[in-house]
């Protein structure tokens, strides 16, 4: 059990949203200390995701577009393009590892966020060592994971996904657009997917979903996959339905 003292809690009020430049974001946080794997799962199928120690869910008032959804493992349906990526990727070694940092991490996240800001005007982000730490490293308890995906020698991707005997959750995921051809941020979905069949775990949880939204409509792709329709306490049941495209 976590103890009481390892935990604090903040509400984070209007805040400038993420995703829709015109609306304010209320976000609940929780920094622990030391999350055990039954809390984290519990947490996880209620809406929370967790970066190092912080983990948070939006309680925005006046907007409900942020919908947590897991895919549904059992049932999976792989299009003919998802089909082709896995085919056109079979020569990346893939290793799942506890969290860890390196120059070749520090590197391939700072180039990756320098293109994002120049495609779609992320804002700067060249990490250092502690932030990446903090972020990314910390926090991992038993759960937490890093997929590193190698193409002869040469680091080309990272993935922090959290993982457990009922559930995967992509945390995060960077890689090098060097080698946009081979659609590597889809790639990486689709191993854990696969990673996540080969362990007989039922989910995989892809974090907040927005219908039709720019940057996070893309994981509609991913099939079949349920929603979560309330914002349940931790002593509440939680309401999932499936959606019917």
């Amino acid at each position: 059990m976590n103890n009481q003292e390892n935990i604090t809690e903040i509400l984070e009020e209007s805040k400038q949203c993420a995703y829709y430049g015109d609306k304010k974001a209320d976000t609940r946080y929780r920094f622990i200390k030391n999350c055990n794997t039954k809390t984290y799962h519990k947490m996880l199928e209620r809406g929370w995701r967790r970066f190092g120690n912080v983990h948070f869910v939006p309680e925005c008032k006046d907007c409900n577009e942020c919908k947590t959804v897991r895919i549904d493992i059992n049932n999976l349906k792989y299009t003919k393009s998802q089909k082709r990526i896995l085919a056109k990727n079979q020569d990346i070694q893939i290793y799942v590892q506890k969290p860890s940092m390196s120059i070749d991490h520090l590197n391939l996240f700072n180039k990756y966020h320098k293109y994002m800001e120049q495609k779609k005007g992320w804002r700067e982000n060249q990490i250092e060592p502690a932030e990446y730490m903090h972020s990314y490293v910390n926090g991992a308890g038993t759960f937490g994971k890093e997929i590193l995906y190698f193409l002869d020698d040469k680091l080309i991707g990272v993935a922090l996904s959290d993982m457990t005997k009922k559930s995967i959750s992509c945390v995060y995921c960077f890689y090098d657009h060097d080698y946009e051809n081979r659609s590597l941020g889809k790639f990486s979905i689709l191993a854990q997917m696969s990673i996540a069949q080969q362990a007989e775990v039922p989910y995989l949880f892809l974090g907040y979903w927005i219908k039709d939204h720019y940057s996070m409509g893309y994981k509609e792709s991913y099939a079949p996959f349920d929603v979560l329709q309330n914002r349940p306490t931790m002593d509440e049941e939680c309401i999932w339905k499936r959606h019917e495209r």
